[in-house]
């Protein structure tokens, strides 16, 4: 929908919702469903537009603020965009401290108010992937690797920070026999390389690795099957 119809359709909203006194115009443009959503700490801002106008025609405006503190601060990456996302990640860098993020349309030289979302700790609140695994044979053997996912921080030396500097994580590794359609959970524990004998009795089988997180009680998806045709 183009501009100048979009600016038509909030005015048909607002004269058929009862004018001024009863439904303001810029309450039709406001986004709706402002909201985090977080991946291994990757913050991004997601919103919807407003009642008026289901169009990216819309210009949007991002500001952020951690919890107490008085004064909004803008995006400026995000400061006159069209998209219905914002990266926040850097801004949110301090996972135990809680934020929120706001949004406000413009449209048509009409700005409607502003947006909030509820508070968001990203500690709390971040999805961990399922666990990146490779496996190799050694003396009959087979030998899982698993590595946490990658975050987006880094630490004073530059390298990535591991995952476990947040949390205690407990890998959980299951041999899926496919043609006994059958599963068994080889292993639970904190180490990141489980040799697994079973697997050498099946040939065929694959193997799924999840990640729980005590402290929340929380699990990731299973990683895709890696399976193994052992001679």
């Amino acid at each position: 929908m183009a501009p100048g119809r979009c600016f038509v359709a909030f005015l048909i909203d607002f004269f058929l919702m009862g004018g001024v006194e009863t439904h303001p115009v810029y309450e039709s443009l406001k986004p709706q469903r402002v909201y985090f959503q977080s991946r291994n700490f990757h913050n991004i801002l997601h919103w919807q537009p407003g009642r008026a106008c289901a169009s990216n025609n819309n210009i949007y405006f991002v500001q952020y603020k951690m919890y107490g503190q008085r004064q909004w601060k803008n995006k400026e990456d995000c400061w006159g965009i069209q998209e219905f996302f914002c990266d926040l990640t850097n801004e949110t860098s301090d996972i135990w401290e809680p934020y929120y993020g706001r949004v406000r349309t413009t449209s048509a030289g009409i700005h409607s108010g502003w947006t909030m979302t509820r508070r968001f700790t990203p500690w709390w609140e971040t999805k961990i992937d399922p666990p990146l695994m490779n496996i190799t044979q050694v003396n009959g053997s087979s030998l899982v690797i698993l590595h946490a996912p990658n975050l987006p921080y880094r630490d004073q030396k530059g390298k990535n920070e591991p995952m476990e500097n947040y949390y205690v994580l407990v890998y959980r590794v299951f041999v899926i026999n496919n043609s006994l359609q059958t599963e068994q959970k080889v292993y639970e524990g904190i180490q990141r390389v489980v040799e697994i004998e079973a697997l050498v009795h099946h040939k065929g089988s694959c193997v799924v690795a999840d990640i729980y997180q005590p402290m929340l009680d929380r699990r990731s998806q299973r990683s895709e099957e890696r399976c193994v045709e052992v001679p």
